[in-house]
């Protein structure tokens, strides 16, 4: 495919004007190839990303990630990054360009967030009123709150999450925001759902829902690990020919008990 076409396809999909203010995106280094035939996708481009690239059994025409490899210029960037700057230097003599969708992503339709509700089972999805970057709908049947923590957890694939419980017992409707999206919990309780699911809450947002008597699930930024498979999806049906490795070197964090 033209990797001109491609990239036109995935901005008319996910519009830079849906990016968060301040946010970073698009070309982060290296020349597009004329053609694209074989995709790395990554949550991050970073040292143990690159080493896995140079694995695989094909040399990708283009890296794409969620989170930007570079945030910012390059000169204020690598003022402060050394390691960063290294990075992109070997990367560019390995001449593979880096590409990042990030919260035009995470708002567009059948991004991130549709992509997390879905794997929920949610059904009426629709974007929050007051925050479009948030999803909200319905689960099927009613949960336990508890149940459904543990239920969240492994459709979501991760390890352990954190559950504030001061809200009702019962869950019906779920809001969901991956990665650090925990201030929007405001936007979720007084809309009316019955819990808030994000992630990276510090100890003010988490002591604000427990004084508002609220459910939250803190899940894991690694969350986010499924723009991977949902961006291969995407790929594949604007050209199904395109070979996709995803790139999964994130670990997560050790649980110390």
């Amino acid at each position: 495919m033209k990797t001109i076409s491609l990239i036109n396809k995935l901005a008319k999909r996910f519009p830079k004007r849906l990016r968060s203010s301040g946010d970073r995106g698009g070309l982060m280094t290296g020349k597009l190839k004329e053609e694209t035939k074989v995709i790395a996708l990554a949550l991050d481009f970073d040292d143990d990303a690159f080493e896995a690239i140079k694995k695989l059994p094909k040399k990708p025409d283009l890296i794409l990630t969620h989170h930007p490899f570079i945030y910012g210029t390059k000169y204020r960037v690598f003022k402060g990054d050394k390691v960063k700057e290294d990075l992109c230097r070997r990367i560019d003599e390995y001449d593979i360009p880096v590409y990042s969708m990030h919260t035009n992503f995470d708002t567009g339709k059948d991004g991130m967030n549709d992509a997390l509700a879905e794997a929920l089972g949610l059904v009426d999805i629709k974007p929050l009123d007051t925050c479009s970057m948030a999803r909200g709908g319905r689960l099927p049947e009613p949960m336990e709150i508890h149940e459904f923590a543990k239920f969240a957890i492994k459709q979501f694939k991760l390890p352990y999450a954190e559950l504030i419980h001061r809200g009702t017992d019962v869950i019906k409707t779920v809001a969901v925001l991956g990665g650090a999206g925990s201030y929007k919990s405001r936007n979720s309780r007084l809309e009316g759902y019955d819990i808030f699911i994000s992630g990276d809450a510090p100890h003010h947002m988490r002591r604000e829902i427990v004084n508002y008597k609220y459910n939250y699930l803190n899940v894991l930024h690694e969350v986010e690990k499924i723009f991977m498979p949902q961006m291969e999806k995407i790929i594949h049906e604007m050209d199904p020919s395109i070979e996709i490795y995803q790139i999964d070197q994130e670990e997560f964090p050790e649980l110390i008990k």
